[in-house]
């Protein structure tokens, strides 16, 4: 079992730049994969952003590709999403998801989930 907090969502402007992070604990946290999602209001959740254990394979949704960067430090069980050239369309609760695969970015390998953080994108 893993738990997952979130933090770093807010209120931003479009074109600005957003970092969120999510603090693991609870499993080794070097042999979960991590991912991101969000849910758009009225929406369904989609998949955003997925890092491996060691970091070295990443995979991005086209919608956030060139704008977003998921990263994680083990030495600190978080894992990152930064986000630039941020648009309105980008406005969701973002989830951090922990998976026991190496990586995946699907919904059904996700095994643990956290409570969301707010992203506004707003003028």
């Amino acid at each position: 079992q893993v738990q997952l907090v979130e933090s770093g969502g807010g209120l931003v402007q479009p074109g600005g730049s957003l970092r969120l992070s999510c603090a693991a604990s609870g499993r080794t946290f070097s042999r979960t994969g991590m991912g991101w999602f969000r849910r758009a209001p009225g929406k369904a959740r989609e998949f955003v952003a997925a890092i491996s254990w060691s970091g070295t394979s990443t995979l991005y949704a086209d919608s956030v590709k060139g704008r977003s960067t998921i990263s994680r430090d083990n030495t600190k069980s978080t894992v990152y999403l930064q986000m630039i050239s941020l648009k309105l369309e980008d406005t969701a609760v973002y989830y951090c998801a922990a998976s026991p695969d190496i990586i995946c970015g699907r919904e059904e390998c996700m095994e643990n989930w956290g409570s969301g953080t707010l992203v506004t994108v707003s003028s």
